[in-house]
């Protein structure tokens, strides 16, 4: 690395954060870091900017990963020896990109603090495509566009750098794949309204993988935006001491940026995404997995979608439980998922709350029919300011094609509602979050209520199972609050008859204290000659 390269200087507090901390690395350090890159953001839209921070994040991870097979290729020992650490076929067998000399970091970063530096990093991405076909037209080249300013980018680069100072690489690749997952997330919030277009917030996608379990089996989500469903069933399986092949994911997008953001964050985490496929046309015009059947299903699709063809699809073999509305996408989205469940599948999906009792346009008549067709399992309504995109009231139907049993009660008559909407804290004056304890009260009631051994009790306010006899007393609207009713108050042992005294007396004297201050205003005013 040469002289030029000032990293230390430039950003002592973070690396002397990351030296203190590396055995232990918090989210700190990752809000230290998106502030610092923000810093360097200057005048460019987050929505430009979002590609030029990750891409930079990509180029580093995959350098990472190939700089430590390249070493042990270069030592050649045990099953290493007479290993070429140039042969791009060594790097295939370990599921490693290849890295051409001009693209690898330590070549990059020697580069920084030169005014080249957009032309250099444009074909390090075009050098790193060419060398790995999965890879190809899915990293941006944007750095070489006259309205970015060098020496930030040369910053950047810096930044991105430090993220391995005093790591072991291993270390440091997770810790670039958290890096990567976190800015999406940030970037996400400074978009607002487009940001919810590419990303869901972390803590619903967890509560939602965390429900339906996809411990091993194919993972489907039709509008997959940056692929956060995946990354997170790739965890879950993870955490539960599977193997990261016992899923293969299975998805579609119809942004192309979006869906390279997709792809790297993929790739970033060590996720097959050759099954992520892209076109212009979407799910519904041009299905690129017509003969999928998932074992399980997430998704959180545009909300009321009303420009989706529906006049073009009035014969679609999807619509098993009605014709959907072509001015609202919701139940045509449900049916399209539900036609591509496997015979024991689960699915949640992510809609607004007028989904759950809207009657106009046949809406209605299909969920009648989902319902007694035994398929909708759980409803689940959220608090509000959970999106970043949207303050409509939201909500998550659980579809499920075991209901019948399958290991699982036996429970087709019943359905189970939840309502959330006093969970979660805010993060801030406008973003709110479920915690894993909140995560876990939501979970777990679910996963007693369908296990045959299960212990599970209706919570009022919260929580109630009801047949479906009942829920077509109410014209199948399935608003849970309609059906968890009101929690009972907490009885603090003070007498009525009590409260009221001293109620009546507080309410006595601020009338008093009233009655004092307006004689002394027209006190005060009489002086005024008024």
């Amino acid at each position: 690395m040469t002289g030029r390269v000032k990293s230390a200087k430039i950003y002592p507090p973070l690396i002397l954060f990351f030296m203190k901390n590396e055995s232990n690395l918090t989210d700190q350090f990752e809000k230290m870091l998106f502030k610092a890159a923000d810093k360097l953001r200057k005048n460019i839209d987050a929505a430009e900017y979002k590609h030029i921070a990750l891409g930079l994040i990509f180029l580093k991870y995959i350098s990472d990963s190939f700089e430590e097979l390249h070493a042990k290729l270069e030592k050649g020992e045990g099953e290493y020896k007479g290993s070429n650490p140039e042969d791009k076929d060594e790097y295939a067998a370990e599921s490693v990109f290849f890295v051409p000399p001009k693209a690898r970091w330590s070549y990059i970063q020697t580069r920084a603090k030169l005014p080249s530096i957009g032309e250099d990093l444009d074909n390090a991405m075009d050098l790193v495509e060419k060398d790995n076909q999965s890879l190809r037209g899915i990293l941006p080249k944007v750095y070489a566009r006259p309205n970015l300013d060098k020496m930030a980018l040369g910053g950047l680069v810096d930044l991105v750098g430090n993220v391995a100072l005093k790591a072991e690489n291993e270390k440091s690749k997770d810790l670039l794949g958290r890096v990567y997952e976190y800015f999406l997330g940030e970037f996400a919030n400074a978009e607002g309204k487009k940001g919810g277009q590419f990303y869901t917030p972390k803590s619903i996608v967890k509560l939602m993988v965390e429900m339906i379990e996809p411990y091993k089996g194919r993972v489907y989500d039709p509008c997959c935006g940056s692929g956060g469903m995946f990354i997170m069933s790739e965890k879950f399986v993870e955490e539960h001491r599977g193997r990261r092949d016992d899923i293969s994911v299975f998805g579609q997008e119809s942004n192309q940026t979006t869906w390279r953001l997709c792809r790297m964050n993929l790739a970033i985490r060590g996720v097959d995404g050759s099954q992520v496929k892209w076109n212009t046309e979407g799910s519904f015009l041009k299905d690129e997995h017509k003969d999928l059947k998932a074992d399980f299903v997430l998704a959180n699709p545009p909300f009321n979608d009303s420009d989706w063809s529906g006049e073009l699809l009035r014969e679609d073999p999807r619509w098993q439980y009605g014709l959907p509305p072509a001015g609202n996408a919701n139940y045509a989205w449900m049916q399209h998922m539900i036609y591509h469940l496997s015979p024991k599948g689960i699915m949640a999906m992510v809609l607004a709350n007028g989904s759950l009792s809207s009657n106009i346009s046949n809406e209605g008549e299909i969920r009648k029919n989902l319902i007694k067709a035994g398929l909708v399992d759980c409803i689940l309504t959220f608090p509000g300011q959970l999106f970043y995109n949207t303050q409509i009231p939201a909500c998550i139907w659980f579809i499920s094609r075991k209901k019948s049993g399958n290991g699982e009660r036996a429970r087709a008559d019943e359905v189970l509602f939840i309502d959330a909407k006093d969970l979660g804290h805010l993060t801030d004056r406008t973003h709110k979050v479920f915690s894993d304890e909140d995560i876990a009260k939501i979970t777990t009631t679910y996963h007693q209520w369908k296990s045959q051994e299960g212990n599970y009790q209706d919570i009022k306010g919260f929580c109630k199972s009801e047949k479906i006899a009942t829920i077509e007393k109410h014209d199948f609207v399935i608003t849970p609050g309609r059906y968890v009713g009101i929690p009972d108050e907490v009885d603090d042992g003070v007498p009525f008859a009590d409260k009221m005294n001293k109620l009546t007396q507080e309410l006595d004297e601020q009338m008093k204290k009233e009655e004092a201050m307006n004689k002394n205003i027209k006190e005060q005013l009489t002086k005024l000659d008024y």
